[in-house]
């Protein structure tokens, strides 16, 4: 093997098994793995992947659910030199089709129940819980011995969640992933006495690279689970097995709606991080005052930065619970006009980024790359207002703010305020065409028992300006959400909007 550098994402497993070879590092269901034994396996699939006749800078898919096998095959792909495409299980179809053609995949790692979804004539290799699979083959593959990837070499490409155009494969190299890693170690505490639950799904940038990569390197001890199961997470917390959880705020809403979410004993608890799109801060002073002995994290940025830019610590939440908090240490952030001039602290703007965890631009996508990437800087598409202090509080998408008579209204603000009336369960505000208005600002609602659309206005009224109160309610027995929790308004529109 040649010598290498050593900022690869293959490299931050290795050094940890060399550090605590016997520790366990993951669990899985029935299974798990010292951190010696998971990094042999990595080699071993390294191996296995390089005999299906791929070369270094090839394409592998990656389209299965949470699985210890799902991280191996990660992993394997970094240390071959192949590049990773982590695919959302959720897609079917065009969406599917269009990812795994879009980024040129020659193969496919694959859960046994999720293959014939793919397109005709995808290659495709079972991950697990099939014969043949990725772990089955393992014992009967060689070790790894080829050379190591470069710090600059592509390491993933990061489809973006799509939310208001096609997705974008944002180009990940390893340096930027090991930098990203770093931030995320210092910025959220992460140690190896944690006891972590991975639970949202591993191919979300969120869950895989600010969580189980960094808790990786520092040599913890990983439970993966199938699915956020308030049952499953509430046991193993009971059970003092974990203590630390990551979930979007369509997930801590969930549990704190929970009826046993009161009487359930939480107390072993000590971090929870939320993330992946807006805690409304109604639902984050409920969890707060149930459980007042927790640490808070506010994790804030998007798929382009690895994922993690910002963080509001527990210390900081008094006083600015709205905020996304400071920049981490690999990140540079300012908040500019539309001619790419700084505004004064206060006034909203786009925020924009200057950061080695930044990807290499979108795959395949030239024009978009020199859209995102103007004078120097990486520019977002969220309107962000900063303080004094250097504190960031994100006001909305750019393409999410309101036009209502020429005044503009952000949606998070309305939703906070309807937030604060104990029948609504979750709510999306959205603008709508509007003859009179431009667009009228419409609140899109799961209701929790029984309430009517003059008093949701009327509460709202109570709150806010007239001009940023709802002036329609739509009830809706759920929002639309992509896999990583973020509510899709661009399909509310295109219900509502006819």
């Amino acid at each position: 093997m040649t010598p290498g550098h050593g900022s690869t994402v293959e490299g931050v497993l290795r050094r940890s098994a060399r550090r605590t070879p016997a520790r366990v590092a993951v669990e899985h269901r029935d299974r798990s793995w010292t951190y010696e034994e998971l990094d042999d396996a990595v080699s071993r699939a390294a191996s296995l992947l390089l005999d299906q006749g791929l070369a270094p800078g090839d394409r592998v898919g990656s389209y299965g659910h949470n699985s210890d096998a799902y991280l191996i095959g990660f992993l394997a792909c970094a240390r071959a030199g192949l590049v990773h495409v982590p695919v959302n299980q959720n897609l079917t179809g065009d969406d599917l089709a269009y990812i795994v053609g879009q980024s040129g995949s020659t193969l496919v790692l694959t859960d046994p129940d999720l293959t014939g979804r793919l397109p005709d004539g995808v290659r495709t290799m079972p991950l697990r819980d099939a014969d043949d699979s990725l772990l089955e083959r393992l014992a009967a593959s060689p070790p790894y011995d080829g050379p190591e990837p470069r710090g600059e070499d592509l390491a993933q490409l990061l489809y973006t969640s799509g939310t208001t155009a096609l997705p974008k494969g944002a180009m990940m190299t390893h340096r930027s992933l090991v930098h990203e890693y770093l931030s995320a170690i210092t910025a959220l505490d992460l140690s190896a006495g944690d006891r972590p639950a991975h639970a949202l799904p591993l191919y979300h940038s969120a869950q895989m690279h600010v969580f189980l990569l960094p808790y990786l390197a520092v040599g913890a001890t990983n439970i993966i689970l199938d699915a956020p199961d308030g049952d499953r997470l509430f046991d193993l917390i009971e059970a003092d097995r974990v203590d630390s959880l990551f979930a979007p705020p369509t997930v801590w809403i969930g549990l704190s709606n929970r009826p046993d979410f009161t009487t359930r004993d939480l107390s072993g608890l000590r971090k929870a991080y939320y993330g992946a799109s807006i805690m409304p801060v109604p639902v984050l002073e409920r969890l707060r005052e149930r459980l007042p002995k927790l640490a808070f994290y506010n994790c804030f940025g998007q798929s382009e930065i690895g994922p993690l830019a910002t963080v509001l610590a527990p210390d900081e939440h008094k006083g600015r619970m709205d905020s996304c908090g400071r920049t981490v240490l690999f990140v540079d952030a300012r908040v500019v006009d539309e001619n790419g001039e700084d505004v004064p602290d206060g006034t909203p703007g786009e925020i924009v980024y200057r950061s080695p965890q930044l990807c290499e631009g979108y795959w395949d996508k030239p024009e978009e790359t020199a859209e995102a990437f103007r004078d120097g800087w990486f520019h977002s598409g969220d309107l962000a207002v900063r303080d004094a202090h250097g504190y960031f509080t994100i006001v909305d998408r750019v393409k999410d703010v309101i036009n209502s008579g020429g005044v503009l209204v952000a949606s998070r603000q309305v939703e906070d305020a309807l937030y604060t009336h104990e029948s609504v369960a979750e709510v999306a505000v959205i603008g709508l065409p509007d003859e009179k208005w431009i667009e009228s600002v419409t609140a899109v609602v799961v209701p929790r028992g029984e309430v009517t659309e003059d008093e949701l206005i009327g509460h709202a009224r109570e709150k806010l300006a007239p001009f940023k109160a709802p002036k329609r309610v739509l009830f809706v027995d759920e929002l639309p959400r992509n896999a990583s929790g973020k509510i899709l308004k661009r399909e509310l529109r295109d219900r509502f909007g006819s």
